[in-house]
């Protein structure tokens, strides 16, 4: 067997000791980016390398390796990737104000490199990495957000627990159910206020001065998915009624910059005979969509829906010396 072959075969073990239900050929083929028959070959090699395999057919059909009482934790493995991937996460939590999170990355990533034997080497070789890595940040100011106000908020979405919170220039409190968080280029709190309405909307973080979690618990909006959420607006602004389908319209020497963008997750890309490419989402927030379309100049065309193509019209600039 060769040393990567090797190599795959740990990486196998651990996932199947990790996944409570273990893992399926479906899953190594994805994981490993093999075919079907060479995620076969590797199930083979895991039941013949183990004596402490399971295998078993859960309810959806699908035949699933898993294994017992594994004890790969007492191998040695390499630590760099996860102690890199973890400080930089720990970087995008002390950016965003989320203190809390920061220091349990932190300390994930001091337990990982206190099981490591040459814990000076790894730190070394992921600090080796990590300097040669720097975090653009997009021009412009950035929103301040109250870490106390977020450290209440994330308790509260723990419950999930009823929020008393102090909103913009009111002095009165206010009642709010958390459902979720919207990071941008404001941070949004996706919550409903159920003095006022039944339905779930944004409430500015940076706007809300004080947040405490009350020891009362209430239910989720029913079907409420903060994915589906997100994915009805461009950015983070919710508009119930300028939701719907948005078309636009790339110019042939603007098509593969453009194809190389997800401007939405749910986008569809339609390459045209002409070279040009049209793009296709349904989402609010036409304001947000406005200063996009701009650093293109114009290089797109809006389609649909008419009342955004007039909010671009007339700002189509032909000027600009490249393309985002």
């Amino acid at each position: 067997m060769s040393f990567s072959k090797a190599q795959d075969l740990i990486r196998l073990a651990q996932l199947a000791a990790a996944r409570r239900c273990g893992i399926s050929l479906e899953e190594i083929a994805l994981e490993f980016g093999v075919s079907h028959r060479t995620a076969q070959r590797m199930t083979d090699a895991l039941e013949e390398t183990f004596g402490n395999v399971l295998v078993e057919d859960g309810e959806d059909r699908k035949r699933r390796w898993r294994l017992i009482d594994a004890g790969l934790d007492r191998l040695q493995l390499r630590h760099e990737t996860g102690v890199e991937a973890l400080e930089i996460a720990v970087r995008g939590a002390e950016a965003e104000g989320r203190l809390r999170h920061a220091r349990a990355l932190a300390d994930l990533r001091e337990g990982l490199l206190a099981q490591a034997p040459s814990r000076s080497r790894i730190e070394t070789d992921a600090e080796a990495v990590l300097a040669a890595m720097g975090q653009v940040t997009r021009p412009g100011p950035k929103v301040s957000v109250e870490t106390d106000v977020l450290d209440a908020i994330i308790e509260a979405l723990r419950g999930p627990f009823r929020l008393s919170v102090r909103y913009n220039q009111d002095d009165a409190n206010r009642i709010l159910e958390p459902h979720g968080v919207l990071l941008g280029h404001r941070t949004y709190l996706a919550a409903r206020d159920p003095a006022k309405a039944d339905e779930v909307r944004n409430f500015r973080i940076d706007l809300i001065r004080a947040a405490e979690v009350l020891d009362e618990s209430f239910q989720l909006q029913e079907g409420f998915s903060i994915v589906d959420y997100a994915a009805r607006s461009f950015g983070v602004w919710q508009d119930p009624e300028q939701y719907g389908e948005v078309i636009w319209r790339f110019a042939p020497e603007a098509a593969e910059r453009a194809a190389g963008f997800r401007f939405h997750p749910r986008q569809v890309l339609e390459p045209q005979d002409d070279g040009s490419l049209v793009v296709r989402f349904e989402a609010a927030g036409w304001l947000e969509m406005t200063w996009h379309l701009y650093q293109w100049g114009n290089k797109v065309e809006v389609i649909a829906p008419e009342a955004l193509r007039a909010m671009v019209d007339g700002y189509r600039r032909s000027d600009f010396g490249a393309m985002p």
